[in-house]
């Protein structure tokens, strides 16, 4: 019976050791599992409170890295920046900067040009970085694009110095010849032959000054606000009777022709001076006893039918390296002959503008010494008069008249199955 007892009382002994055991085991690993370890302290640090709902919001890019350089936090457009990859900070110059600013505390800007990802070309994105230390632990970056602010003061800047170009040399002129008519006052014939010099200037700055009137109004006013039905028969007429002395001068042959009684939805105005533009290059820059046609169809297309205005001359033609270029402000292909013609090289950037804000565009084939053809495609009226209130179309490409748009190369096609294709004879305009 005493030997019952003890085997009894060691085996409740054993079974309490048992017990104390495991739950000292237990709470050995509970605590384990709670200590914070290295791997937890660089990708799962918390963020001081708010701050994840700050950056949010933020327009800027943002990036949050902790002690170790790891990426705690990263906005979307930080990642498509490029400036985040694989967890950490991709670019050199702002990590040292990050790392300076956790040393010193100091907050730290700077503006770095960096290169664009996924492209071949030579662009470069230009940023504005601005580092702070965010807590004991952790460092800020914040990334503003400046690429398209810089784009935006690059044109501004161009735009005013071709403009004070343009302007200084007619008022040069003006004042030199002003001169010259006051020390031959007592010859008549030179009075005369400067009185008609001043005459030319004066014609040549009172242009230039309509026409960035008009590049202003039409880049600011909304055309489809005051739009109609416009025939386009009349403002083909109107584009060559504004041209026909020039023309009659060259003895240049202006015909028109196409379909007849069709519509575009816009503002009157606007359209006719763009059509007019077209027309007043292709004569100044056809040679003399040519030939200018213009031609209008109806073609389909994804967003409804448009009518194609065609513009066609026998000039000195286009060169590919000038095609990307000639729809931009003051962009001469031979500036000494514009001179000559008095062109100020905004033309073009009318005709542009006014087609985009009518939905439409503008494309050009040319091919050196063989002459050039510019289209002018716009929404049909009925198509257009329904979308009237929504976003215009595409921005206008100055490539040929066809474009493959999934490769990004133009495609030009001949003047005649752009102009002329399926078109019935034109009528000649003496």
């Amino acid at each position: 019976m005493d030997v019952n007892a003890a085997v009894a009382a060691a085996a409740a002994i054993a079974g309490v050791l048992t017990g104390v055991i495991a739950m000292l085991a237990f709470r050995w690993s509970e605590r384990e599992q709670k200590r914070p370890t290295r791997t937890s302290l660089h990708t799962d640090p918390v963020l001081p409170p708010g701050v994840d709902t700050v950056l949010s919001v933020l327009r800027s890019s943002a990036v949050v890295l902790d002690e170790a350089d790891a990426v705690v936090k990263a906005s979307s457009a930080a990642y498509a920046l490029g400036l985040v990859r694989g967890g950490k900070l991709a670019v050199e110059p702002m990590l040292q900067m990050a790392r300076d600013t956790r040393r010193d505390g100091e907050i730290r800007q700077v503006e770095l040009d960096l290169p664009r990802r996924g492209t071949g070309r030579g662009e470069a994105l230009a940023v504005s970085a601005r580092v702070a230390p965010l807590g004991s632990r952790l460092v800020l970056l914040l990334v503003e694009d400046l690429t398209e602010a810089r784009r935006i003061e690059a044109v501004r800047r161009d735009f005013v110095a071709n403009v004070s170009h343009e302007l200084k040399t007619p008022v040069g002129a003006l004042s030199l010849l002003s001169e010259a008519v006051m020390d031959a006052s007592d010859d008549p014939e030179a009075v005369e032959r400067f009185a008609g010099r001043m005459q030319i200037e004066a014609t040549r700055l009172t242009s230039l000054v309509q026409e960035l009137i008009d590049l202003s109004r039409v880049q600011n006013d909304d055309p489809l606000e005051d739009a109609e039905p416009v025939r386009v028969d009349e403002l083909v007429a109107e584009a060559i009777d504004r041209c026909r002395h020039q023309a009659g001068t060259k003895e240049i042959t202006m015909a028109a022709g196409g379909t007849a009684d069709l519509h575009v939805w816009g503002n009157r105005g606007q359209l006719a001076a763009a059509l007019g533009n077209l027309v007043e290059n292709a004569v100044n820059y056809s040679p003399a006893r040519t030939r200018v046609g213009i031609a209008a169809r109806k073609v389909n297309a994804p967003g409804g039918e448009h009518i194609e205005i065609a513009v066609t001359d026998q000039g000195i033609g286009i060169s590919d390296k000038d095609k990307e270029r000639i729809f931009e402000r003051f962009y001469r292909v031979d500036p000494a002959r514009s001179r000559a013609t008095g062109g100020t090289g905004l033309g073009l950037a009318i005709v542009k503008h006014v087609a985009a804000s009518h939905g439409g565009e503008v494309t050009v084939w040319s091919a050196e010494s063989q002459g050039s053809t510019f289209t002018l495609r716009l929404p049909e009226a009925g198509a257009a008069r329904d979308r009237a209130h929504q976003q215009p179309a595409r921005q206008i490409r100055a490539g040929g008249a066809g474009l493959d748009e999934e490769a990004g190369r133009s495609t030009p096609t001949s003047p005649e199955s752009t102009a002329y294709e399926t078109l019935p004879a034109p009528e000649v305009l003496p």
